[in-house]
Formats: structure tokens, C-alpha cells, sequence
């Protein structure tokens, strides 16, 4: 449409389809319009142009309006799931526009309307959705001094609030959401944030918090929102109020399981930011992707809810040592029964999504066989509940019990096996209704009728090979063969010719169909009303499936914790009120995972008067495998899992924090060191004497001085000033006097054991600082040529003759030397000698031993 011209003169230059596609359009002028023509979903002008690079369909033109060709693309109607599950991944939103007018009765172009818009984050249908992960459709707001954020599952009700002091924790929260499509005021300008997938600007006006208020109650009905405690988030209200509005316009349809609302406070989980989430790769690894996670070794959950809420827990580990314990009594009573509990899980599916679909009404037949083979599971599963002795597992006991009316209701509704939809009919079970069963026979009775009608016309006309049949095209029809004309009667007219065959109609066979196609449809109109009254039936119980479905999916997570608390000899932790961290044999449960060989097992002491262990050691030697384990198993304590070790005491923790490995930034114009800066400022403000601070070779991006002396001050400030629970690892050896000076840190390191030019790594923790970094024999096993490798040494030699570094003076290029020298071996020999004491021969003896190991 001409930029220039105005939307009456525009309109009125096109043909009435266009006229009518065009007026739809502009109500969607930002999202695809996929408009319903036939058996084809049809896009138009830009829409199509975008569609057919994005689907990789044809892009073609239909005739021509006001004058110009118009560009469009389609895709088949009964294949669109699968077109609109690769738009909603690539961050898409579509508006479904159906014909509602009848094409015999409409002058012109049939009735049209968008009757659902597809996005991102509100989709529902199961083959749009990953089942093992949550999909949210998340909003954000501000105000001077906070920053609110609003998270809905609408696939599953979960509604949930945060707010937060400072762009830091918004970022972490977007980072822990990964939310599906993203919701921002056009105020809001923090582009690192809002330039992703799916993200939405929407009007200031969305964000009113009186608007909101009004809405959430009309939602919940309710006059206020004190029951739900969360009038302190007034920002974060504001952001649920445009989160609301958004659903509601594109949903266009009651909102039944979204009952209530939550509020996120920080204080009641273990804090963590972006880059600690991203260097333990809790869900993700660092490139993306899910194996060898944290998750993965523990997901052995044998629903999808089970999978997504263990995901949950391992993002947002709790605080509160009463609620952790609960958790770790129901995993220990589990331990000995979760083998015979677990197939009885495997029966109930993904009935928290099946719900979310039942009370939006899109549920679909397969999904009514599946609630009820979910609650035909639920006498059995109780039966083993009725045992238990842990709090937990008798309230999961309470909440899931059986539903016997609504299971009546589902066997006498819903046929065994049902169709995927309810367009062909087949999904009433005989018996459910007298009418439509009525109905029904009246079609059935056809086979009936017509074996009677064809033998009595055999015996009338005298022809042996005629044949009654059915096809969609023609209907009912008598078929006889061409050497049979001159015995047909008169009363047959002919319906169609064929090569080898006359097929005719009388008016008996004409009434009996008109009575039996007639029949038919009245079956499946009554049997598509009878499917509606089910959604009805079914609303009064979605409370109550909703806590079922919440209990059951917690059941199944405890007991895959316990599944691998069993299968890899976990230990019980025990929660103590002390600052601190004790493990005997700590091991990484990733890396134990994939390793072939025997995991190094170690101990970890951390206490008040031990706050800091300064880890020395060579590359490759375990020091960050031996940090990430200890923060690993301090988060698996606290969302309630036994840990690997053969014992843990762990104390309160309220953050974890790591600075870990080297990335650059390049899009943000960040280099690897300014990275590294900003996570350990990051760590600096917030970490606090209940903070794990793990700290992994801070300085190495610049000179060896700088280097150096922002590590000590790191260090110091972390000991002294914070006295944070801190694993700092450092190849700065001069970082290892930091013990002899503060009665707070104390010096450990990875053991390993030179043989000649070769180093054998033994990945054990010792007590005391390392004798040397062996970066050399590190380089030569990566493969560094020999040549280097010698002239290394040779540099190395001459570096190590020089004066300390740390006591000389720094000037010219020597304030950048890449290491810092300790003093030679030889030198230390040579201090032992008294040259007085020596002959001749002896002395000789010895300049050329020593120039043998100085070449060597």
C-alpha cells in the first residue's frame, strides 16, 4: 500500500478480498496475518515476502490490485502447526484469521476475523512447546530507585512477581527465565537487555498500576490483592498489569487456571547472578548446550513437569534450612521406594499442560485420554503414599488423591483411543448419549439397508453382479455391468458411466441417502456440542487437578533426586546455623559423570576462622574443577538433594558468586579483561559473610604489577572487609603470604609429579602452596613445538637470575614481564657451596654440572 496515500483512498483502490484482507490487517499491522482462504492459509505484500524467507516457501502473486501484482505465499491448513512452531522459534507472532460466514448466504467475500494470535510466549499447544522446558511470556518495568518483572507459564497458570534494586539482578532474573517473549515499556532503554528473541515494546499507558490493580482483581476475583501478598511490589505489579492486558488481547478467551499471583523474594533464595549461572553451567553448558549439566545428571524425573520444575528448583535454591529439610527427608525416605514409584509417575504424562489446555478450551481429544489415564493412576500411587513418613510426602499423599467422579465421567465420555481431532467426530464413546447414539445408528444402519437393497434388486432384475455401493463424490449408487444394460429397469436412472460399468440411482436408494447423510451430520454437530459441555464438566475440578498436578510433578522430582542419590552413593547433607562448609571426599557431579576413570575425591574446610583458601597449583591440575564442586554441591544442598560426597556440613549461604574463566565481550565493545573486571565489582558490592565467592586467577589480563596488585587487593578485601566463604585461586605465588598475614586464609594446592620433562597431575588437595606453576610442561603436553619449548626455558633461566619482582623496581619493559620469577635452583646450590673447601678437580667437576643442568 502506497506510503502516501490515505487509508480510505488506499482501501478503496483495491478488490473487495483485498479490501477486506487489508482492513484485518491493519488491526496487526506488527505480526503475520495468515488469512484463511479454502484449504490455505494465505499471506499478502510484506507478510508474504517475510513468510517466505522465514518458512522457506514459494513466494508467488495473485493478479494484480490497484494495479499492482500482489506478492503471496501460503501453507496448507491441515500442516500449519508445524509452519507455526518454526515462527514461535524464531521469536514470530501469528494472527490466525478464520471464516466465520456462511459461503452460501455471503454477498461478496465470506466473514472473516482473527479468532487466536499466536506468540511466543502464550502459545499452549503441545507440538509448539519443548515439554522438557518452562515457556514464559515475561514483562518488565521501572521507576527511579526499582525494576519490576512479571513472569506467567500460560501453559501451566504459574504467575509469578520480582523486583529487584538494580539492573545486575533484572539481568540475572532474564538470564534465569529465558523467557519465550519479553514485554517492555518504550521508555525502557537498556538495550543489553531488551535486544533478544521475542521481545515486545508496548505503550506506557500498558504499565498504569491503578489499570493493573483493577485488572489482576477482575482475574482473581477478588476486591484487592492483600491475600496474595503483593502489594509491596507495586512496580512489579505494574509490569503484571501489561503482562495481563497483552494475554487477554491475544488470547481472546476466559483465563480460568491463572487463579492467583506470587511474589519473589530474594531473601528466601541463594542468590545468583548471570555469570555464576553461566560458569556452572546449571542448564547450559558454556556452548549451549544441555548434556553434561548439572541438570542432566540429575533429571531422571519420568514426567516433562517433573523436568521443568527440577529446573526450576536448580535455579532458585532456597535459603530457608526448615523447607531444605523437608525436601531432604522425603529424598531419604524415597530412597528405598522410588523404584516401585517411578512407573507409577511414568502413567501420568504432562497433565499440567493438559490442564492449561482443558481451561483454555483448546485441549484437544488425546488430551482428555490422558487425564484419564493420569487419574486412573492415582489408587496405586496413593496406596504406596499411605505409607510415608516424611511431611512432605504425606501432604503430596493428600493433594493426590484419586478423583473418582471426574474418572467416571472420562471413561463413559472419552473412546479408548480417540483421534487427534475432533473435526471427523469419533470421540464420544457409545453410551455417553442416547441422542447422538441415535444418530448414529441411523448412519450405521446403512450397511443394513443396503445388503438387504442389493439382494432384492438381484432377484428383481435377474443381474447376479450388481452391487450396491457408497463413494463422497456421487453418494449412493446400483452398479451393474455393461452387459447387463438390457436387463436394467426402467426405473434406474443414470448416475455416472465408467468403462466397464453403468452406475444408477432409484428413488428409494435417493431417500435412504438423503436419510443417512443427513444422519451423519447431525451425529457430528451433536457430537462436537457434547465435546464443548465437556470443557464445562470439567471447570469445576481445575483447582483441584491444578494442586494435583503441582504435587505430583514435586513427587517426581524428589524421587529422581533419590534415583540419584542411590545410583551415584550421594551423601546426606546436614544444614547447620554456623558460617561454613565442611566435605569429606567432595566430588564433581558433572565431571565424575564423564569421566572413565575413578573421580579424585577431596576434602573442603571453610569456616569462620578459615574464611579463605588460596589455591595454588599447575594448569590443569584440578583447581577449578575442585572450586566448581564445592559451589555445585552447596546449591544441590540447597534445593534439597544429597551431594557427592562421603559427608557435607554446610552452613546458612545467601549468595554464590564466581569469576571464572576468560571471555571477551566484542559486541559491547568489552574486552576479556574488562569482562573480568566487571564480574569481580560485581562480587565486590554485593557479596557478603555468608557469600561463596570462588575466585579463579584474577589479574592475568594485564601486566604482571597491575596483575598483581589487584589480586592482593581482591584478596585482602574479600578476607578483611567482607569475609566472604572465598576459593581464590591464583598462579601469583606471592598471593600465598596473604596466609601468613591474615589468620583467616589459609594456603592449599593440587598436587602433581615431575618425571624428567614430564608432569603427572594427581588432582589431590595438600595442605601449603605450590612449588611451582609447571607452565612449561603444561605448554609441551598441549603440543607447543620442542623449539619453544626450549627457548622458553632458556628465558625462563635468564628471568629467574634476575632480582625478585616483586622487591625490583619496575622500569621500562620489565614492568610487563609475563611471570613471576621465583629464585633459580641453582642459585639456591650455589649458596651452598664453599668454593674455599674445594680442589681443583672438584671445582671443575662441578661447572660442568652445572652448566648440564642449566642447558638441560
Amino acid at each position: 500500500m502506497p506510503s502516501d496515500q490515505k487509508p480510505e483512498q488506499a482501501l478503496s483502490a483495491h478488490t473487495p478480498m483485498m479490501q477486506q484482507y487489508l482492513a484485518l490487517k491493519s488491526q496487526h499491522p506488527s505480526i503475520l496475518l495468515f488469512y484463511r482462504m479454502g484449504d490455505f492459509y494465505e499471506l499478502f505484500f510484506d507478510d508474504a515476502k517475510k513468510a517466505s524467507t522465514l518458512l522457506d516457501i514459494s513466494l508467488t502473486k495473485r493478479g494484480q490490485s490497484a494495479g499492482e501484482p500482489i506478492p503471496m505465499a501460503g501453507v496448507p491448513y491441515h500442516a500449519v502447526e508445524g509452519y507455526l512452531a518454526r515462527l514461535v522459534q524464531l521469536g514470530e507472532s501469528v494472527a490466525i484469521c478464520e471464516q466465520v460466514g456462511d459461503p452460501a448466504t455471503s454477498k461478496g467475500p465470506v466473514d472473516r476475523k482473527v479468532v487466536r494470535i499466536v506468540t511466543p510466549g502464550t502459545v499452549t499447544d503441545e507440538a509448539l512447546l519443548n515439554a522438557q522446558h518452562d515457556n514464559l511470556l515475561c514483562a518488565i518495568s521501572h521507576s527511579r530507585q526499582h525494576f519490576g518483572l512479571a513472569q506467567l507459564d500460560l501453559s501451566s497458570g504459574r504467575f509469578l512477581l520480582n523486583q529487584v534494586d538494580n539492573l545486575d539482578d533484572l539481568a540475572a532474573l532474564l538470564q534465569r527465565l529465558n523467557p519465550a517473549e519479553l514485554l517492555y515499556p518504550e521508555d525502557f532503554n537498556q538495550p543489553q537487555l531488551i535486544e533478544r528473541k521475542g521481545a515486545r515494546r508496548r505503550p506506557i499507558w500498558e504499565f498504569d498500576l491503578a489499570t493493573a490493580e483493577r485488572a489482576l482483581c477482575q482475574q482473581f476475583g477478588t476486591r484487592d490483592l492483600r491475600s496474595f501478598g503483593v502489594e509491596d511490589a507495586p512496580v512489579a505489579l505494574m509490569a503484571a498489569g501489561c503482562l495481563m492486558q497483552y494475554v487477554n488481547d491475544t488470547q481472546r478467551a476466559q483465563l480460568p487456571h491463572i487463579r492467583s499471583i506470587a511474589l519473589e523474594r530474594a531473601e528466601d533464595y541463594i542468590v545468583l547472578d548471570a555469570a555464576t549461572r553461566r560458569n556452572l553451567e546449571l542448564t547450559q553448558t558454556l556452548s549451549g548446550q544441555t548434556d553434561n549439566t548439572l541438570a542432566s545428571v540429575l533429571d531422571h524425573c519420568q514426567t516433562p513437569m517433573g523436568s521443568r520444575l527440577l529446573k526450576r528448583w536448580i535455579h532458585a535454591p532456597l535459603r530457608d534450612q526448615q523447607k531444605i529439610n523437608l525436601r531432604l527427608a522425603a529424598v531419604a525416605e524415597l530412597t528405598d521406594d522410588y523404584e516401585s514409584l517411578q512407573p507409577q509417575l511414568k502413567h501420568i504424562g504432562d497433565i499440567e499442560r493438559v490442564i492449561a489446555r482443558l481451561a483454555l478450551k483448546s485441549a484437544r481429544p488425546r488430551d482428555f485420554a490422558r487425564l484419564r489415564q493420569a487419574l486412573t493412576a492415582l489408587p496405586n500411587l496413593q496406596q504406596q503414599l499411605t505409607l510415608a513418613h516424611s511431611d512432605l510426602l504425606q501432604r503430596h499423599a493428600q493433594a493426590s488423591a484419586p478423583l473418582p467422579e471426574l474418572l467416571e465421567l472420562l471413561q463413559r465420555a472419552i473412546v479408548e483411543t480417540p483421534p487427534v481431532l475432533i473435526r471427523d467426530g469419533g470421540v464420544i464413546a457409545d453410551g455417553y448419549d442416547a441422542a447422538l447414539d441415535e444418530w448414529r445408528a441411523l448412519a450405521e444402519g446403512a450397511t443394513d439397508y443396503l445388503s438387504q437393497l442389493e439382494q432384492r434388486e438381484r432377484e428383481r432384475t435377474g443381474i447376479s453382479s450388481l452391487k450396491v455401493g457408497y463413494n463422497r463424490v456421487h453418494g449412493f449408487y446400483i452398479e451393474t455391468g455393461r452387459s447387463a444394460d438390457n436387463k436394467v429397469p426402467a426405473d434406474y436412472i443414470r448416475r455416472q458411466t465408467l468403462k466397464n460399468n453403468e452406475r444408477y440411482i432409484i428413488p428409494e436408494l435417493k431417500a435412504h441417502e438423503d436419510k443417512v447423510l443427513g444422519s451423519q451430520s447431525k451425529a457430528l454437530a451433536l457430537e462436537k456440542q457434547l465435546y464443548e459441555q465437556l470443557f464445562v464438566l470439567l471447570s469445576p475440578y481445575l483447582a483441584q487437578l491444578q494442586h494435583l498436578a503441582d504435587a505430583l510433578a514435586e513427587l517426581d522430582v524428589l524421587a529422581s533426586l533419590a534415583e540419584c542419590a542411590v545410583l551415584h552413593q550421594y551423601c546426606r547433607p546436614e544444614l547447620s546455623t554456623d558460617i561454613g562448609i565442611h566435605l569429606q571426599q567432595a566430588r564433581h557431579p558433572v565431571v565424575e559423570h564423564v569421566l572413565s576413570e575413578p573421580f579424585i575425591a577431596n576434602p573442603l574446610r571453610l569456616n569462620a576462622e578459615r574464611r579463605m583458601l588460596m589455591i595454588t597449583g599447575p594448569n590443569m591440575g584440578g583447581k577449578s574443577t575442585y572450586m566448581r564442586q564445592t559451589a555445585l554441591i552447596t546449591l544441590m544442598a540447597a534445593i534439597g538433594s544429597f551431594v557427592p560426597a562421603a559427608s557435607a556440613v554446610i552452613g546458612p549461604v545467601d549468595r554464590i558468586f564466581t569469576r571464572i574463566g576468560a571471555s571477551d565481550d566484542l559486541a559491547s565493545g568489552r574486552s576479556t579483561f574488562m569482562v573480568e573486571m566487571t564480574e569481580t565489582a560485581t562480587i565486590l558490592h554485593h557479596a557478603t559473610a555468608q557469600s561463596l565467592v570462588l575466585m579463579d586467577e584474577i589479574g592475568r589480563g594485564t601486566s604482571t604489577y597491575d596483575g598483581l596488585s589487584l589480586a592482593w587487593a581482591c584478596a585482602d578485601y574479600l578476607a578483611k572487609k567482607i569475609k566472604a566463604l572465598t576459593l581464590f585461586a591464583t598462579h601469583y605465588f606471592e598471593l600465598t603470604d596473604l596466609a601468613e598475614q591474615l589468620p583467616a586464609v589459609a594456603n592449599v594446592h593440587l598436587d602433581a609429579v615431575e618425571h624428567g620433562e614430564h608432569i603427572v597431575f594427581m588432582h589431590n588437595v595438600q595442605d601449603g602452596a605450590a612449588s611451582k606453576s609447571f607452565g612449561l610442561q603444561v605448554a609441551q603436553l598441549a603440543g607447543v613445538p620442542k623449539a619453544v619449548i626450549q627457548q622458553a626455558k632458556q628465558k625462563l633461566h635468564q628471568l629467574e637470575l634476575q632480582p625478585s619482582v616483586a622487591t625490583k623496581p619496575a622500569t621500562g619493559s620489565e614492568a610487563q614481564l609475563p611471570l613471576l620469577e621465583a629464585e633459580h635452583p641453582l642459585l639456591a646450590q650455589l649458596r651452598q657451596i664453599d668454593p674455599d673447601e674445594l680442589s681443583a678437580r672438584q671445582a671443575l667437576d662441578l661447572l660442568y654440572q652445572l652448566k648440564k643442568q642449566l642447558d638441560a
